[in-house]
């Protein structure tokens, strides 16, 4: 079973809310909501790849020292096997839009569980809520 490597950020803002991004149609596991971010490419850092999909994803620029390592999932899928570590960000530059179609939201980190996120996703929930 192939691994995948994807870095995922929290983006947090000054009143402690998490941006999630919703899947676009079209693309595996569509409408589940997510936390920004995209796979790691051949000699990329996992910060290095957040830093170049936080730009592609949602215009907005950020520094390797913005971006503090938090937590990591590792999940199974039927077809492949997901390592994300999760950043948590509290500055950048711009504000972020959406830029490949995907719905975003601003939510309290007490109400991520009522939105449907990948398998891989559902345990970071209560790791985020207790450390925001």
């Amino acid at each position: 079973m192939n691994t995948v490597l994807v870095s995922a950020v929290a983006l947090i803002d000054v009143d402690g809310r998490v941006l999630i991004a919703q899947r676009p149609e079209g693309k595996s596991m569509a409408g589940l909501w997510e936390f920004p971010g995209g796979k790691i490419e051949p000699g990329e850092t996992p910060e290095s790849a957040l830093i170049r999909e936080l730009h592609e994803e949602l215009g907005i620029d950020t520094w390797k020292s913005c971006l503090a390592p938090l937590t990591f999932a590792s999940h199974s899928y039927d077809d492949f096997h997901l390592l994300m570590p999760l950043f948590a960000c509290r500055k950048w530059e711009g504000t972020p839009i959406s830029k490949e179609n995907q719905d975003l939201k601003w939510v309290k980190p007490t109400t991520l569980k009522d939105y449907p996120m990948p398998a891989a996703d559902l345990p970071l929930i209560p790791i985020l809520r207790d450390w925001l």
